[in-house]
C-alpha cells in the first residue's frame, strides 16, 4: 500500500515475479478496495493469497508513531504474519523507519546484534560490491562496524558464492593513522577475526576497488550512496546534451549506442533495488520509495536470493563463530 507511485507498481511487479518463481508464491496486503481491484488472473492465482489491512503508514510518518499506532497498517500486518511464521520474507517500498522500527519489535533481533542495518548492492568494476550500512544507524562504536562486517560478509559469501569475501572499512584514506577512533578501533577487531580483511578504502573505491563488501556508518553511507547517484544522473543528462549540439556528435552517438546502452543497463540503479535489513530475525528487504515496476520486481528478487540461501540462519552462525572468538581473543 505504500511507495511514492502507489499499490500499481508492486502489483505489475508481483504478477511479473510470479511468472519467474516456479514453487515461491506471494501474500498481497492491502486496503479491501486495492485487493478487490487486483488484476482478476493474480485475484485467482494458486500461488497468490490475499490479507487485508486497512491502515497504512504514510512517508512523513514518525517511527515512534507508526510503532505505537500502526497495528492495523499493511506493513504492520506484513511484518507479523511473517513473524507467525506465515511468509518467510516481507518486501516493502514504504517509511524506511517505520519498517526498521517495526521489523525489529516483531521479528527480533539475531543473538549478538545491537543493531540492524541496511545493507544494498551496488554496480563496481568487479561486478557488485555490498555496502552497509546505507542510513540506519548514524552514530556507530566499533562494535557496531564489527557487526555490519560479519553480516555483510555473511550476505555476500552465499550471494556471491566467495568463501571468503573481500572486506573494506569506508575511511577519509587508506592510511592507518586516518579515521576516527571508531573506524580504528573496528579495523582492529577485523584484523583479528580471521575474516578477509583488506583494509580502509575511500568512497572511490566503493566502485574501483578489489573489495566485495564496504562497512561504514549510516550517515557516511547514505551520503556517498547518494552523491553516487548524482554523479551518474549528471553524466547521463550531460552526454545526452552534447550528444544532440552537432551532427557529428549525433553520429557518434549513433555509433556508440550499443555501448551506452549496456553501460545505461549494467548502471541503472532501478536493476540494484532492494535493500536488505540485516540483523534482524528474518528476511525483510526495503524497496526505494519512487521504484517502478522493475525496480520493485528486483527487490523481490533479493528477498527471493536470500531465501533460497538461508541468509538469517548463515548471518547467525557467523555472528556466534566470530563473536565467540571476539571474547576469546
Amino acid at each position: 500500500m505504500s511507495g511514492d507511485r502507489g499499490p500499481q507498481v508492486a502489483v505489475e511487479a508481483c504478477a511479473d515475479w510470479l511468472a519467474r518463481s516456479e514453487g515461491m508464491g506471494l501474500v498481497l496486503v492491502a486496503n479491501a478496495e486495492t485487493l478487490a481491484n487486483l488484476p482478476q488472473a493474480l485475484q485467482a492465482h494458486p500461488q497468490v493469497r490475499l490479507h487485508e489491512a486497512e491502515g497504512v503508514i504514510s512517508m512523513r510518518e514518525k517511527p515512534s508513531r507508526a510503532l505505537r499506532k500502526g497495528q492495523n497498517s499493511s506493513l504492520w500486518q506484513a511484518l507479523a504474519l511473517q513473524a507467525e511464521g506465515q511468509v518467510q520474507a516481507t518486501v516493502s517500498a514504504g517509511n524506511t523507519g517505520a519498517l526498521m522500527v517495526i521489523s525489529r519489535h516483531l521479528l527480533k533481533m539475531l543473538p549478538g546484534v545491537d543493531r540492524p542495518a541496511i545493507c544494498t548492492a551496488l554496480p563496481s568494476v568487479e561486478g557488485i560490491t555490498w555496502m552497509l550500512d546505507m542510513g540506519a544507524n548514524v552514530d556507530v562504536s566499533a562494535e557496531h562496524l564489527f557487526q555490519f562486517a560479519v553480516m555483510g560478509n555473511a550476505l555476500a559469501g552465499f550471494l556471491s558464492g566467495k568463501p571468503a569475501p573481500r572486506l573494506a572499512l569506508l575511511n577519509i584514506g587508506q592510511e592507518e593513522v586516518k579515521g576516527n577512533d571508531a573506524i580504528k578501533r573496528a579495523a582492529q577487531l577485523l584484523r583479528e577475526s580471521g575474516l578477509n580483511y583488506q583494509g580502509f578504502v575511500e568512497a572511490d573505491g566503493i566502485f574501483l576497488e578489489d573489495v566485495d563488501v564496504v562497512v561504514c556508518d549510516g550517515f557516511a553511507g547514505n551520503v556517498a550512496l547518494k552523491a553516487s547517484e548524482g554523479a551518474m544522473r549528471m553524466l547521463e543528462q550531460e552526454l545526452q546534451k552534447h550528444c544532440k549540439q552537432r551532427l557529428i556528435s549525433r553520429f557518434a552517438a549513433w555509433l556508440g549506442a550499443p555501448v551506452i546502452n549496456r553501460l545505461r543497463r549494467e548502471f541503472d540503479p532501478r536493476r540494484h533495488n532492494g535493500a536488505s535489513l540485516l540483523g534482524l530475525n528474518g528476511i525483510v528487504v526495503k524497496s526505494h520509495g519512487n521504484a517502478d515496476a522493475l525496480a520493485f520486481l528486483k527487490a523481490l528478487e533479493t528477498a527471493s536470493r536470500e531465501l533460497r540461501h538461508a541468509v538469517p540462519d548463515a548471518i547467525r552462525d557467523q555472528l556466534a563463530e566470530k563473536l565467540t572468538q571476539d571474547e576469546t581473543t
